[in-house]
């Protein structure tokens, strides 16, 4: 937390800096469910425990940051305080120019604590959205705002490693001549730490840009202010920071409802089911603990090790007489039972729920929906579903793009939907469940799903190779290659070409898959699956020669003795072999690691069947020395990358084992 200058800091001789990390979190919290239920409120016919709820967040927030000397925060929560009680007191009737505003200050509010947090030195300016508030609580039928016509912003993005990321900001801007224009403040050199300055003439809020920013350039690396002609003097584009900081002036406006949309009736039902789904939380449990992520590391840490510890006791416990030793070998078999549980208890510690990431895309959809000018009904389920806390974070943006592509391409427009035959408004469900030790989470939606020849026409203006006789998912395939898109026409939300490669490259550096499958004018199924932890797994020990190795207990699918005859040649030196009238190709482990063959050894005599993404490999080891919990070490930390190895171990007598990769070893045998 970065250093906070107030004049809240000290009340009688007690110094408050001590709780602003809980005031933050439960300010973000509280954030998070005003947003939910605003997602979700139905315009016509709001309840009383959701105004309520409601108005409950605002003013728990600006009694915090008032206790704290956060004013700016205080101000413009108690205007928001102000318009939501008279909202409950039935004084106002509520409009969607109030929610979207609402929305809107919600936005500046986390803009404002995260500048206290961080320690950045620049506040936004609150003014103009202040008074559209005022007015609104004062019984006015609009929120306009502040200034109308284009804005003229001032956008630093950066420390850049190339200028790659800046040209394609400028590319973008002249591909959608909707977006605006720009021009570049710093001679087109970046400056000394690498940052470029542009400025930009648009009629598109921040949220808008950002959105398309993130193609080229991480949004932590993009800072976006009003522009400033005396600072352009002044500075040639030298940069104090790279976070973003919100100006209100520039967030979205309040949107004219002249937005296609379903009868109240109809609005009223699509809601309803939604708040049946996500109950209002105007207060915290107060049954939790807060602890800070380092600990629950730390803790995990020492679990492993404890594991580890274990694990030699029962190595050396393995060859005591078990008649004299009786006692001592049930207390180890009582240790390794109670440290499974243990460490099994530890890691749930680390599991975040699903509706983490999920209550992100209410919100986003709504967003959509207007800026499309469809009706899209998004469907949550799973969301108790857990997955471990450091998996969650790197997920969160493959399913953005997937859901927004979802939106686009995927949903057609009501007109169409109805010619079709179908409802006027569409359905994206996103899915989260349990299948042994991984996590199925689903994309799904009931639009035009992905025309074959479309793509294929696609493809080969881009010169990829195609065969007449290539099946649905060899085409479907395609649509995962850097740049390709089958979008007639580039928007403001997809249609680039750029997003689908990234989401398959993430998944993968997390040891997952994803899949697509698509039926047209049914809709498109996207499924991602993913190991529930990186830190402990299952596993197998081989050995190869004279080293020990560790598969993944997921990926092996069964063993069995070689028997003579079983494996065949085919060509120079490749080797198939035929389990259950399926061959498969045969990979001899010792080759692959350059394992040397202990003297007067003949060869392999047990083949393991290995399966990652749905295809299979037979692999050829020495032996199956046991099965077991393994602690995940990360090699590229440690050490540096090595091929076909995810990691590395420590076995029970204290050697280092390496852990297989085997989606990259499946992928080497088949290609």
């Amino acid at each position: 937390m970065g250093e906070i200058t107030n004049l809240g800091l000290e009340q009688d001789g007690i110094d408050l800096s001590q709780f602003y990390a809980v005031f933050f979190e439960e300010a973000r919290e509280n954030l998070a469910n005003m947003e939910a239920m605003l997602v979700d409120i139905d315009v016509a016919q709001p309840t009383e425990e959701e105004l309520n709820a409601i108005f409950r967040v605002a003013h728990s927030i600006k009694g915090g940051a008032a206790t704290f000397g956060f004013s700016d925060v205080a101000a413009l929560t108690h205007e928001l305080e102000t318009l939501l009680d008279r909202l409950r007191r039935h004084e106002l009737s509520l409009k969607r120019p109030m929610v979207d505003l609402l929305l809107e200050a919600g936005d500046v509010v986390k803009a404002q604590l995260a500048r206290y947090q961080g320690g950045g030195d620049e506040s936004p300016e609150t003014g103009p959205l202040i008074e559209r508030i005022r007015a609104l609580a004062a019984g006015a039928d609009t929120a306009q705002g502040a200034s109308a016509g284009p804005r003229c912003l001032d956008i630093r993005i950066g420390p850049l490693k190339d200028d790659s990321a800046a040209a394609g900001l400028v590319e973008l801007f002249r591909d959608i001549p909707s977006l605006g224009s720009i021009e570049a403040l710093d001679d087109r050199q970046p400056s000394a730490e690498g940052i470029r300055r542009f400025k930009v003439t648009t009629d598109s809020p921040d949220s808008e840009l950002l959105e398309l920013f993130s193609f080229h350039i991480a949004r932590e690396q993009v800072r976006i202010e009003a522009f400033d002609p005396a600072a352009a003097r002044r500075s040639g584009g030298e940069g104090d920071g790279y976070g973003f900081f919100v100006d209100p002036g520039t967030l979205p406006a309040a949107v004219a409802e002249k937005e296609l949309a379903a009868s109240a009736q109809s609005e009223a039902a699509r809601r309803s089911d939604a708040r049946s789904r996500n109950a209002p939380a105007g207060a915290l449990e107060s049954s939790t603990l807060r602890v800070s992520v380092e600990k629950v590391d730390q803790l995990i840490n020492l679990v492993g090790e404890l594991v580890i510890t274990q694990a030699m006791l029962s190595q050396q416990a393995k060859d005591l007489d078990a008649v004299q030793f009786s006692s001592l070998l049930s207390g180890v078999g009582d240790l390794e039972r109670s440290s499974r549980h243990l460490q099994e208890t530890v890691m749930s510690i680390r599991m975040i729920p699903m509706s983490f990431v999920f209550n992100r895309f209410p919100r986003m959809i709504r967003d959509l929906e207007s800026k499309l000018g469809k009706q899209i009904e998004l469907k949550l389920v799973g969301e108790a579903t857990e997955l471990d806390k450091g998996l969650i974070e790197k997920i969160i943006d493959p399913l953005t793009h997937l859901v927004r592509n979802s939106a686009d391409h995927g949903i057609e427009t009501p007109a169409k939907r109805l010619a079709a035959g179908k409802t006027p408004h569409g359905t994206i469900t996103l899915s989260a469940a349990h299948q042994g030790g991984s996590i199925l989470i689903e994309v799904r939606d009931d639009g035009q799903g992905l025309r074959r020849e479309r793509i294929a026409e696609k493809a080969r203006e881009r010169g990829f190779p195609m065969r007449e006789d290539m099946s649905d998912a060899e085409v479907w395939a395609l649509i995962w290659e850097p740049g390709f898109s089958t979008a007639d026409q580039v928007s403001e939300v997809s249609g680039r070409g750029v997003g689908m490669d990234v989401v398959r490259k993430n998944i993968a550096a997390l040891n997952g898959t994803v899949e697509l499958d698509a039926a047209e004018g049914y809709g498109t199924r996207i499924t991602v699956r993913l190991p529930l932890t990186l830190a402990i797994m299952d596993g197998m020990s081989i050995g190869v020669g004279g080293e020990t190795y560790i598969l993944p207990l997921a990926s092996v699918v069964e063993s069995f003795q070689v028997q003579p005859g079983m494996v065949h040649t085919v060509g120079a030196t490749g080797r198939v072999v035929k389990v259950r009238d399926e061959f498969m190709p045969v990979i001899a482990l010792d080759e692959v690691f350059g394992v040397p063959r202990p003297e007067g050894r003949g060869p392999a005599e047990i083949m393991m069947i290995v399966e990652a993404e749905g295809k299979r490999v037979a692999a050829l080891v020495d032996d199956l020395l046991g099965q077991h919990q393994v602690v995940v070490k990360n090699l590229e930390t440690n050490y540096r990358r090595v091929s076909d190895i995810s990691g590395a171990t420590i076995l029970g007598d204290g050697r280092v084992a390496l852990i297989i990769d085997t989606a990259n070893l499946v992928r080497r045998a088949r290609h």
